[in-house]
């Protein structure tokens, strides 16, 4: 029996299946069990399991996941947001110590990825082509048009093209903590990864990213280019991540390069895909847990394979104690 924990759920109701689905082809026993701060978060109506926790600010979050945890015997903690990776990084032996383990890569790695100025030093150390980037403690001094965003944030939030020096001197008040990035004018494109749990890579899934709301891709294709994966192959040398991690970057129009511009070291919202295309991290996983070990698996998605995602509601009703219980009738 293994039982997994999707904390900050919220709507990533794809990941849950994918995990649903791993778990009954395997044929295994065990409960996925969903967390968020809502009541209304989609993704807790699809799993076996769902429970309403702090915020992530909250002093009891900690407290309140052990105990979901000890109560469910919960072997797993898989955190989905880049809001909570630290606070979990740090509690990662609390959680050992009632026999729970926590997907997440070393504090090192954590402190890379969830600052952007971090990241951008990362890449400079081992060689990697990213945009130039300056610092709020640091004068822009480059063309127009630039990008300036969150030093920490993720999903695009807060994210602008300034076209000149009085918007930027804008968006730096709106956003008062950022990072200015030379504008790299090109195809986007995120590669999936997902490692065993000493660093060793078992699927690199790059997809182009043809359209994207919100910061989420809603049309992307699977996509191979050696130059691409030697890079990604560099990157996870340096850092040695801990199951997911999810790989930004942008293909020059000009000169034809790749610059990398950020990681995040959980499962992207387009992860899913990877999975569906043929790199199932999910079922790769349970065995994981199981003991089982693996080699890297090259070109395990299915190349030039294309996803189109699209939204779908579900019909809530109030229980008699004061919680949405799912409809399950047809006429809806």
């Amino acid at each position: 029996m293994v039982n997994i924990l999707i904390t900050s759920a919220g709507r990533r109701v794809e990941l849950v299946q994918q995990f649903i689905k791993a778990r009954n082809s395997k044929k295994l026993s065990g409960r996925i069990i969903c967390a968020d701060m809502s009541d209304l978060a989609p993704a807790l109506y699809f799993a076996d399991i769902s429970y309403s926790i702090p915020k992530i600010s909250d002093p009891m979050y900690i407290s309140k996941l052990l105990e979901i945890c000890q109560k469910e015997k919960v072997d797993i903690v898989i955190p989905t947001i880049d809001t909570e990776l630290s606070i979990l990084s740090d509690s990662v032996k609390l959680f050992q110590s009632i026999g729970t383990d926590v997907l997440i890569s070393s504090k090192e790695t954590i402190k890379i990825t969830e600052n952007k100025m971090e990241t951008f030093k990362f890449f400079k150390s081992i060689d990697i082509n990213t945009p130039d980037s300056v610092g709020k403690e640091m004068k822009y001094e480059g063309e127009y048009p630039c990008f300036i965003k969150p030093v920490s944030g993720s999903s695009s939030v807060n994210v602008f093209k300034a076209k000149n020096e009085q918007e930027l001197k804008f968006f730096k008040y709106y956003i008062g903590d950022y990072i200015i990035q030379k504008f790299v004018d090109g195809d986007e494109f995120t590669i999936d990864v997902f490692c065993d749990f000493e660093g060793n890579p078992i699927y690199i899934t790059p997809r182009i990213r043809i359209s994207t709301r919100s910061g989420e891709v809603n049309k992307t294709k699977i996509y191979y280019d050696q130059h691409l994966m030697d890079s990604v192959f560099k990157i996870l040398k340096a850092l040695k991540p801990k199951g997911p991690l999810t790989i930004q970057t942008i293909k020059d129009n000009v000169d034809g390069r790749y610059y990398f511009i950020e990681i995040n070291a959980r499962f992207g919202g387009g992860s899913p895909l990877s999975m569906m295309a043929g790199a199932n991290s999910a079922e790769v996983l349970y065995d994981l847990i199981n003991g089982e070990k693996f080699t890297y698996e090259s070109y395990a998605a299915k190349k030039d394979l294309m996803f189109v995602r699209f939204d779908q509601s579900i019909a809530l009703e109030t229980e008699t104690n004061g919680r949405y219980e799912k409809i399950k009738s047809s006429h809806i």
